[in-house]
């Protein structure tokens, strides 16, 4: 199935259900990476980073060793997977009664994935990447990323991105900068809670230590922006074409039909030659140009092709009209 089918609003009723089922198979795939570095690199490290999965991974510090009996396997610790599931639980309503309904379902899977995700993966007792800096940096890269592509197909898997994409959703504002403000209260708060052992034997001033790992979730945040925000950006980039051909009605016709972009033919005159000329005009996402060449190359090849890229594209089949 093409790109395009995946992507585009106004495909066949048919159509659309694939596109459907491909959008949950990213949200439940996509967000493993997520999991994976909470429980290999934050919670081995002791980071605490932003969001929900700050607060959980806060709560899960704090009552370590409290329920031996009721969570062996965690150290008597109230694991991560339960109360991100317990929060999320609230946090759907708001999703819900704001955003829509449809993407209340699309939350519950998000949420059903990232705990079952978080129940399957076992917590290391040693961190993936040793060095902590690295750990910061290289965990919030992926963990952004994962996080870009559920939130692409219009997914979540909860906690504040919720309230990123309810913000978004009125004002055209980055989705990396609204969960970066909503962060910061929940990193500070690592200062106040107990040093890590491993933090414990390096020694030195305590105020230090704490700073420090304040400083851990910080590089782990914006690493996390950075990455949301950078495949947001490509994945929605989008390009205009210029097309030049005599055999304009069969391009047309079939960037029409098998892309699914509105085109439109504009009149021109060929100054050299003072004849009569057609330009195609089309508007198209980035992943869609290499369709629109094929249909250039295969109905005409020596048709002149001229391609920019666009900074925004606003409208039907594209990113909605928002007032600032």
């Amino acid at each position: 199935m093409r790109y395009s089918q995946l992507v585009n609003p106004h495909n066949t009723p048919q159509v659309s259900r694939a596109r459907t089922v491909f959008e949950y198979l990213v949200i439940i795939i996509g967000i493993a990476p997520m999991a994976l570095m909470v429980n290999w690199v934050l919670l081995p490290h002791a980071f605490v980073g932003g969001g929900l999965t700050g607060i959980c991974s806060a709560i899960y510090y704090l009552t370590d060793g409290l329920f031996p009996s009721v969570f062996p396997e965690y150290g008597g610790a109230i694991p991560v997977w339960l109360t991100t599931f317990v929060f999320n639980a609230i946090l759907l309503l708001i999703a819900g009664f704001t955003v829509g309904w449809r993407f209340c379902i699309r939350t519950m899977v998000g949420v059903a994935a990232i705990t079952f995700w978080y129940r399957v993966i076992p917590i290391l007792p040693e961190p993936i990447i040793d060095n902590a800096w690295l750990g910061a940096i290289i965990g919030g890269f992926v963990f952004g990323l994962s996080l870009g592509c559920v939130l692409a197909v219009n997914g979540s898997s909860g906690g504040t991105d919720i309230v990123a994409m309810i913000v978004n959703h009125y004002r055209n504002i980055s989705l990396g900068n609204i969960m970066m403000l909503c962060d910061i209260l929940v990193i500070a708060s690592a200062f106040f809670l107990p040093l890590p052992h491993s933090m414990e034997l390096e020694g030195g001033d305590p105020t230090y230590l704490h700073i420090k790992r304040v400083l851990y979730g910080m590089a782990m945040t914006i690493s996390y922006t950075l990455a949301v925000d950078w495949i947001m950006s490509r994945l929605h980039r989008s390009v205009h074409f210029l097309i030049y051909s005599s055999k304009y009605d069969e391009i047309a016709t079939a960037i029409n039909t098998t892309v699914n972009r509105g085109v439109t033919v504009l009149d021109g005159t060929g100054w050299y030659s003072k004849k009569p000329v057609k330009v195609i005009s089309v508007l198209v996402r980035k992943p869609e140009s290499t369709l629109v060449f094929s249909i250039v190359h295969q109905i005409d090849p020596n048709a002149l092709v001229s391609i920019a890229d666009v900074s925004g594209v606003f409208g039907s089949g594209f990113d909605k009209i928002k007032a600032k």
